[in-house]
């Protein structure tokens, strides 16, 4: 009763999105569908073909099924809403709504950051040291590994909209954004947010900072044993982590961007949101499977088994 209350005041947001001419949402609207839909298809194709190819069957590919899995999951929290809105005159979201797409896009980003982490983890073992490389990442690990990324995803979330469920709404509306972007919100409640945002900054944007220092030390230090392997393993180690540091660079860069200094210009900000929902989850499948072989190769198999078991019937 007390939060029906709070919130009382205001039943729904108002997105401004990301222009006001119709001629421009028509195109954003073509070139926002079509992207969806790539990142459907790209990183379905990606969890299809480690589940059911079993040269991949092995625990990098078990980790990069499953960012697969958390990218549609975290473009689908936002991307439909956007597209949809980009048809209408009036773009709104209902109160549950907002606070809906917040909790799933910072539940499955925080989920994504900690499986990047064992991501990492998986390719300091498999190149510092891989003679014992199968006893250490044991699929007992993998589920371990896997598991804390779905509970730090929810305690994540759960640290930050517990407060803001709690916001009383009594005034403005309005969010200069095409999505509910946690800083936009707390600034509209009609109360002291000074320490909520505090606690945004330091779960998200501090958090995703500190964990990209410590990645990118750890893969420095995997760069540096790479250098003193041969180099038909170095060229195959090098070309998997290159692929690793892209996808951490374009997850940490705009989530940093966004989280770490999120309550003063919002013009850049709704670039690096795009860049972050939307980009980034359709361009995770693009690197690893154009920089793969045995990706690629995976999927050249399954589609043609498919193709033969349509031809037979």
């Amino acid at each position: 009763m007390d939060l029906l209350n709070n919130r009382s005041g205001v039943s729904e947001f108002i997105l401004l999105g990301l222009s006001t001419s119709q001629e421009t949402q028509i195109f954003f609207f073509a070139i926002f569908f079509l992207v969806y839909v790539a990142i459907i298809v790209g990183n379905l194709l990606i969890v299809i073909s480690v589940i059911f190819d079993n040269h991949l069957h092995s625990p990098m590919y078990f980790f990069l099924a499953n960012l697969s899995f958390f990218d549609l999951c975290l473009s689908s929290a936002v991307t439909p809403k956007v597209i949809s809105d980009f048809l209408r005159k009036c773009k709104t979201i209902s109160w549950w709504g907002c606070m809906t797409q917040m909790f799933f896009m910072h539940f499955f980003g925080g989920g994504e950051m900690s499986l990047l982490i064992a991501m990492a983890v998986d390719r300091y073992v498999a190149i510092c040291k891989p003679l014992h490389y199968k006893t250490i990442m044991s699929h007992k690990v993998l589920i371990v590994f896997l598991l804390l990324s779905w509970v730090i995803g929810l305690t994540h979330t759960t640290s930050q909209m517990i407060f803001t469920v709690g916001l009383p709404f009594c005034g403005p509306n309005v969010l200069d954004s095409f999505f509910c972007d946690l800083p936009l919100v707390i600034k509209l409640a009609c109360t002291d947010t000074y320490t909520l945002e505090l606690l945004v900054i330091v779960n998200s944007g501090l958090l995703s900072l500190v964990c990209l220092i410590l990645l990118l030390i750890s893969y420095a230090v995997m760069l540096v044993t790479i250098w003193h392997h041969s180099y038909s393993a170095s060229s195959k180690a090098l070309s998997t982590l290159s692929a690793h540091i892209t996808v951490v660079t374009l997850f940490f860069g705009p989530a940093i961007s966004i989280y770490a200094f999120p309550f003063n210009s919002y013009s850049v900000d709704k670039f690096l949101s795009v860049f972050y929902s939307i980009i980034t989850p359709l361009l995770n499948p693009i690197i690893y499977t154009l920089r793969n072989q045995e990706m690629k190769a995976a999927i050249k198999r399954l589609s043609s088994q498919h193709i033969g078991s349509w031809l037979t019937h």
